[in-house]
């Protein structure tokens, strides 16, 4: 039981590790595609008043700025897993997640030079080698700042609390961090160039299968997401689709760029035709999805619902129909069907893996990472017509239809108890309420429902769940974390669990960590 009990939190805490730096690829993506997109010879013939020097200055240093996520997107990540991951000493896990990168990338060259393997400039990319924070060293990418951020955590859990000798103490505890950071990442750096190529060749092997997979590996990818995101491990193969050489591997502007995301962000900010390769994991397959498909299912939960209950369960929907046709966050409309009618959402899984298949046939060239209206805006219609943005509504309107038919259909004629299909929604007292008045949630019946204080281990949360490790799962009320406004809830094993929020989760847990304290 302890090694799932380890399992399972060290995978949630990755998964939710990897939101900090993709929240911020994602906004410097938008603030890259505004200022490539009126910058482009396309949108400049359609709109010629932008053809201003000074407008083009302010619009390529956009693309400059929203350029430096990608750019150095393997030391975020370096930074961000000790940091997310770590339970005390926050700062100084991240702090040494950047010592541990570079003393990496420093004892990677020097054992390139020391061998005779230091590749000339010219031939950077055959060699497998490249620049990273001005130093020549192996080309890992994102895998590269992964695994020093899973090195200095499993360093920091074990050695923060280090009581030294009383000559030695000035160095111990928290200080003693950096401290063994350098040395283990010196050996690590060491090691690196022997053992990289066959760790690089199993990542490889995956990107392999896809594209032997042809047009279904893009169907394999949407379905295989939607299929992880119930346990919340579908950021995992997303990061590994976007930054590392599973999801493909291009030369740009001379550079080869891994990763389906980097070979994007790549292109638009080189001014590079956009590969259809690359996008095809990325935001254009999840559009007709979440844009047009679960609208229409939220649609039909609502007219299937008893006529007395609407009104009780229209925020609800609207809430939910905003997050995923704005920003792509769909597990407010997911969770609501997902326990009742799991048929239903293996046919939200199909229809996924479809939505990517399709755009990928129809070369649509859509990049970024969220699927919501603002990707279709900036990486779609003020790119140009070459992105062939309107098949994503052609396809959106058919998969609308699909989506409406086949849940209120399948709502009524299996008479699933999806929200307001109660015969009678239980009035709650105000202390038992779902909301306050304010839309806030009640956090100490939260926190009561987990079974307080002492049953809780550990409180994090990614996009929409609070990710919890918990003493007791028994004591834990799940119908009265569903009265207050909680989604779903997912034990994953004995001390494990997931409660699905929304959007305002950060904001609840907020709340339990101060009621905790």
């Amino acid at each position: 039981m302890k090694k799932n009990f380890n399992f399972w939190e060290f995978f949630q805490g990755i998964g939710k590790t990897f939101m900090l730096p993709v929240a911020l690829l994602a906004f410097m993506g938008l603030i890259l595609g505004l200022g490539s997109s009126f910058s482009s010879p396309s949108t400049l013939e359609i709109v010629p008043f932008l053809d201003q020097p000074w407008l083009q200055v302010m619009f390529r240093f956009m693309s400059t700025i929203g350029g430096f996520a990608f750019s150095y997107l393997p030391v975020l990540f370096a930074m961000a897993i000790p940091l997310g991951l770590a339970r005390s000493e926050k700062g100084v896990a991240a702090f040494s997640g950047f010592v541990g990168y570079v003393v990496m990338n420093l004892s990677i060259h020097f054992y390139l030079t020391e061998t005779g393997q230091l590749a000339d400039s010219e031939q950077l990319r055959e060699a497998g080698q490249g620049m990273v924070l001005g130093m020549q060293s192996i080309e890992m990418g994102v895998l590269g700042g992964i695994i020093v951020g899973i090195i200095v955590y499993l360093l920091h859990s074990r050695f923060y609390t280090i009581q030294l000798p009383d000559a030695f103490a000035f160095f111990g505890g928290a200080r003693f961090i950096p401290i063994i950071t350098s040395l283990v990442m010196a050996i690590v750096g060491i090691l690196v160039p022997i053992v990289w190529p066959i760790f690089a060749l199993g990542i490889n092997s995956v990107g392999f299968a896809l594209q032997k997979a042809g047009i279904f590996g893009p169907f394999l990818f949407g379905a295989g997401e939607r299929l992880l995101l119930p346990f919340g491990l579908h950021h995992i193969l997303v990061s590994m689709i976007r930054f590392t050489e599973a999801g493909g591997t291009q030369v740009v502007d001379g550079q080869s760029v891994a990763g389906a995301l980097n070979i994007f962000y790549a292109q638009l900010q080189s001014g590079s035709p956009i590969s259809p390769a690359a996008t095809a994991f990325l935001s254009q397959g999840k559009m007709p999805t979440f844009m047009f498909g679960l609208p229409a299912a939220a649609l039909a939960m609502y007219q299937t619902a008893l006529p007395q209950n609407r009104h009780k369960i229209k925020g609800l929907l609207i809430s939910g129909v905003i997050a995923t046709f704005v920003t792509g966050i769909t597990e407010p409309i997911e969770f609501l069907f997902l326990f009742i009618a799991p048929v239903l959402y293996g046919f939200h899984v199909l229809m996924t893996g479809l939505g990517f298949m399709i755009m990928a046939l129809l070369q649509v060239v859509i990049g970024n990472t969220d699927g919501g209206i603002l990707d279709f805006l900036i990486f779609g219609v003020l790119q140009g017509s070459y992105t062939k943005w309107p098949f994503v509504l052609i396809v959106g309107i058919l998969w609308f239809a699909i989506y409406y038919v086949v849940f209120k259909f399948a709502i009524q004629k299996f008479n699933l108890k999806t929200p307001g299909r109660e015969v009678e929604i239980e009035e709650v007292t105000e202390k038992e309420r779902t909301y306050k008045k304010k839309g806030t949630y009640n956090g100490p019946l939260i926190l009561d429902a987990l079974g307080g204080a002492t049953n809780i281990v550990s409180l994090d949360n990614c996009v929409t769940r609070l990710r919890l490790v918990i003493n007791d799962i028994t004591i834990v009320d799940e119908q009265a974390l569903k009265n207050q406004g909680a989604i779903g809830v997912i034990k994953l094993d004995a001390n494990n669990l997931q409660v699905i929020i929304g959007t305002q989760v950060a904001t609840v847990k907020n709340e339990l960590e101060n009621l905790m304290e």
